[in-house]
């Protein structure tokens, strides 16, 4: 089904896999000698990124994008930002979509505060605005944004338009403020690996079922982590444009840093039914590509897959799982009392009856979900068929407002409805719990984006909690045919159903989306609510830093869910200091009362305020630092004092750099990490001034509570970053070797001036 190369691939004539060690076989198929390095040229990744780097130096990327994106979780923050950094108007375009904080019903008026403060910026400075339940994000930017040969760099992790030609690159916001101030984009050339698809999907198979069977082989390896995946081969031709979107959203699970397909005649007429036919870029590797990996996916033996709780690599056939009922769903409830920690008991086991395993809820939405073709399928599976009126009961959401005409004109809309499922507008809100939140002890099917531990919206510190698994639009239609008993759509298809094409309709873009670009008022005024709050003054890197560890996950990987909540707390998102209330208190309710305790310290030294007066503590902290040779003059008064955590594998999820400016803004000055899991969320902590260390070892050496003393800081940051030293200020004084791993020029100089902000005032 799916297999992965050990070591570089050569692919010849876009059709032939040579492994590195067979590179005379290179020769012998195209008659003459390819060196590695100028394969390496001859992927569509390379050309593209060789594209919109500003420098000749192709190891070294500096690049600019084509257009922004961001939804109404980021925005604010975002504009905020570049405002405080000297911003007069978006010199690209950016969009600015209203899908994630649409409902307002939690918070009083701050999620339509943060609309019309939206609406307002792009008419000040030019922006593209589109209202809510219009179109989630990605579904907009795929329908009117993405193209052959472009980059859009988005604030939101599932940015990926590469089935359309496009690389796309879901950041942290700090990196959409350096676009809009006109600076670079920077990172080193990224690995490339090829995905090689052949053969066709079965007829129960979809798009999610695709994506999650390559989830499943790559993500615990990090085969692709912050690599290019290239889809290429002549499965490709088997899927309509469509449905290879539906695969290529799902490729951010995987941790790789974007994603790029082969285009042929159906990615042509796609974006000629969008009425962009100019956008078609025909896109095919060198007839020698030589590449960092390879994924051999056989598209005909891939078979209706799950996720189950709690990540979208932990997946299995729907029909082995089923075979296995109660030995998988144990492994998963051990998981769920570990995430839960005695708060909150989920239980699968008990949801099964007479063999079968009987689920509560299906959703199908989203970038991924919600697709035309996808939903067609749903109501082909369900027309003239029912939900059932016991407890399973499912939700659609087209993923666009020109999607749901669609669906209604040919008369989709009524066979769902028909068969009890609910129609709802364009919305991420199930993908990350802001909407349609199981009841305790629930059970879920989604063909949405992840299934993290209480991202539906359950909260284990009130005794709440239910589960997600993903699955594809077909195998959730065909469960709710069978009133909620999980069942494979291979068992329900029995004969091709041709989809019926697809009339795009942009009417309702023409009448509601504000077209701004390169059209703002620089006499507009922003509308600001009142929950929209300037960020707070952040302090300036001091030679020497005293750390306190505020908190220490040693779960194997933790997810940006849980360094800052996803669903109704993001209402807060326009509110730094009120939103990091919220910061780790699903992992460590404990977190944030004690950082701020270390803040209150860090904000009275920076107005002259000796730390020993504030914090009777430090003067024995203090007394040991003075025993460590080479800092026996080190002043409280000039080291600044900060929070820090450790978490062995931080980051992976979300690209919202609320995960880290919420540490920041209640005195986070570091994370130490035994790896990050994502480049986006690294990026996220650097950008707020954090030091991003690393620690190869056990961290045995220090608890919640102990003091960790980095001399010297700024001198290490501009010398060997790979060994940094530093003390653990305990009983004894312990030494501690830290490390970074590289960082850019202008990545030293954002930590040391204490955030992008600060960075760019003294610009």
């Amino acid at each position: 089904m799916v297999k992965l190369y050990d070591g570089g691939v050569y692919l010849v004539n876009g059709e032939e896999i040579v492994p590195e060690k067979d590179e005379a076989k290179v020769k012998a198929l195209t008659g003459r000698v390819v060196s590695r390095e100028e394969a390496r040229k001859g992927t569509i990744a390379y050309n593209i990124i060789k594209d919109h780097n500003t420098t000749e130096d192709m190891e070294h990327l500096r690049l600019k994008f084509d257009a922004l994106t961001s939804h109404d979780i980021t925005y604010v923050g975002i504009i905020q930002t570049a405002k405080a950094s000297g911003m007069e108007e978006f010199p690209l375009p950016y969009v600015l979509t209203n899908c994630h904080n649409s409902l307002c019903a939690v918070g009083g008026t701050i999620n339509e505060d943060d609309h019309m403060f939206g609406l307002s910026a792009c008419k000040k400075y030019g922006g593209i605005f589109v209202p809510p339940h219009i179109g989630v994000m990605h579904q907009y930017m795929r329908e009117t944004m993405a193209g052959g040969g472009k980059m859009i760099l988005g604030s939101d992790s599932h940015t990926r338009y590469g089935a359309l030609g496009t690389m796309a690159v879901g950041e942290g916001g700090g990196e959409l403020v350096k676009q809009l101030l006109c600076d670079t984009y920077d990172v080193t050339f990224p690995g490339v690996v090829c995905v090689y698809l052949e053969g066709k999907p079965s007829l129960g198979v979809g798009p999610q079922d695709i994506a999650l069977a390559v989830i499943g082989a790559v993500f615990q390896s990090g085969y692709v982590k912050n690599k290019v995946m290239e889809f290429v081969g002549p499965g490709i031709s088997g899927m309509t444009t469509d449905f290879r979107n539906g695969v290529d959203v799902m490729t951010t699970e995987t941790t790789c840093w974007t994603s790029i397909w082969r285009t042929d005649e159906d990615t042509k007429k796609f974006l000629t039914q969008h009425g962009r036919p100019e956008a078609y870029r025909e896109l095919n590797p060198a007839k020698v590509a030589y590449y960092d990996g390879c994924v051999y996916v056989d598209l005909s033996a891939v078979k209706p897959m799950i996720a189950l709780p709690f990540h979208p690599s932990n997946t299995y056939e729907i029909d082995e799982l089923n075979a296995n009922l109660e030995d998988i769903l144990r492994q998963v409830e051990v998981e769920a009392d570990k995430i839960s920690d005695g708060r909150a008991k989920m239980r699968l086991t008990d949801k099964i009856e007479n063999g079968k395993l009987k689920v509560q809820q299906g959703i199908i939405a989203g970038c991924a979900g919600g697709n035309y073709t996808n939903v067609m399928q749903a109501a082909h599976i369900l027309k003239n068929s029912s939900c059932g009126s016991d407890v399973f009961h499912l939700s659609v959401y087209p993923s666009s407002q020109p999607v749901y005409i669609e669906l209604v004109k040919n008369g989709a809309a009524a066979d769902l409805m028909g068969a009890g499922a609910v129609l709802k507008t364009a919305f991420c809100g199930p993908c990350f719990g802001a909407g349609d939140t199981p009841a305790n002890n629930g059970f879920s099917i989604r063909h949405t984006t992840r299934n993290f531990p209480n991202r539906e919206g359950s909260k284990p510190g009130n005794g709440q909690m239910s589960a997600v698994a993903l699955m594809d639009a077909r195998s959730i239609a065909a469960t709710a045919a069978n009133g909620g008993i999980l069942t494979s759509a291979d068992h329900v298809i029995d004969k091709e159903y041709q989809v019926p094409e697809y009339h795009f309709d942009g009417t309702v873009y023409r009448n509601r989306v504000f077209e701004g670009f390169q059209a703002g008022d620089k006499n507009k005024e922003l509308i600001y609510g009142p929950n929209i709050k300037d960020w707070p003054e952040m302090s300036a890197l001091t030679d020497n830093i005293l750390l306190k560890v505020c908190s220490k996950i040693m779960d194997a990987v933790t997810t940006t869910d849980e360094l800052i909540p996803s669903g109704e707390t993001s209402s807060y998102r326009s509110n730094p200091l009120g939103l990091a209330e919220f910061a780790l208190s699903r992992r460590d309710p404990e977190y944030v009362g004690r950082s701020k305790k270390v803040d209150k310290v860090e904000k009275a030294r920076a107005l002259g305020t000796c730390p020993l007066e504030t914090e009777p503590e430090l003067k024995a902290v203090f007394d040991k630092i003075h025993t460590i040779s080479g800092n026996e003059e080190v002043k409280p008064s000039e080291t600044e004092i900060g929070s820090v955590i450790y978490a062995v594998k931080p980051g992976d999820g979300s690209a919202r750099e609320q995960a880290a400016s919420c540490q920041r803004v209640i005195g986070g000055l570091a994370n130490i990490a035994r790896e990050y899991a994502t480049k986006r969320y690294r990026s996220n902590v650097m950008n707020w001034g954090m030091i991003p260390f690393q620690l190869t070892e056990e961290p045995k050496a220090f608890e919640v509570g102990d003091y960790i003393y980095v001399p010297n800081i700024k001198k290490a940051l501009d010398g060997d970053i790979k060994e940094i030293q530093a003390y653990v200020i305990g009983e004894t004084v312990k030494e501690l070797k830290l490390f970074i791993t590289d960082m850019t020029d202008d990545e030293k100089k954002i930590i040391k001036a204490g955030c992008l902000i600060n960075y760019n005032r003294s610009r």
